[in-house]
């Protein structure tokens, strides 16, 4: 994507590349989606619960979330008809779509960042990776349940 990393230019980019793809409308499977985030976000729960430093639960806690948060995410950008080919694309056409949400860019990068070293590149994910980010995290989870659920009884 280069090296200007600000939303417009990420969005305007994924644009020129084709990573917006037009779609219809499933409203079955965007909300089989929600349950999946949801049944994601009870393991990350149950594994939050039980981790300690010693307990390497992390990379999968921070897997889970992340995970959750991706897939309603992708949800509520299919109810706009559009199919995303990329995590990067995805969230980049949530903030540029979406700035009524008031989420932050830079917010994604970071977690999608971290996640990536973490699947890709053999980073391992400490506590203080996810206590960095885990109030944020959870509250962006909630922030996409309210609006899906707003956008679905529209």
């Amino acid at each position: 994507m280069g090296n200007n990393r600000d939303i417009e230019n990420v969005y305007n980019a994924c644009d020129e590349e084709g990573s917006f793809l037009e779609t219809d409308v499933d409203i079955a499977k965007i909300k089989t989606m929600v349950q999946i985030a949801e049944m994601d976000l009870v393991s990350a729960e149950a594994l939050e619960k039980t981790a300690t430093k010693e307990v390497l639960h992390w990379n999968a806690i921070y897997k889970l979330y992340y995970d959750a948060l991706h897939i309603l995410v992708e949800a509520f950008i299919l109810l706009d008809k559009i199919k995303v080919r990329t995590h990067e694309c995805l969230f980049a056409c949530l903030c540029y779509k979406h700035s009524q949400l008031e989420l932050d860019w830079n917010f994604f990068e970071k977690v999608r960042t971290k996640r990536n070293g973490s699947l890709y590149y053999g980073t391992i994910i400490k506590p203080a990776d996810w206590l960095d980010v885990k109030i944020q995290m959870k509250l962006y989870i909630s922030t996409m349940k309210k609006a899906l659920k707003e956008k679905l009884t529209e």
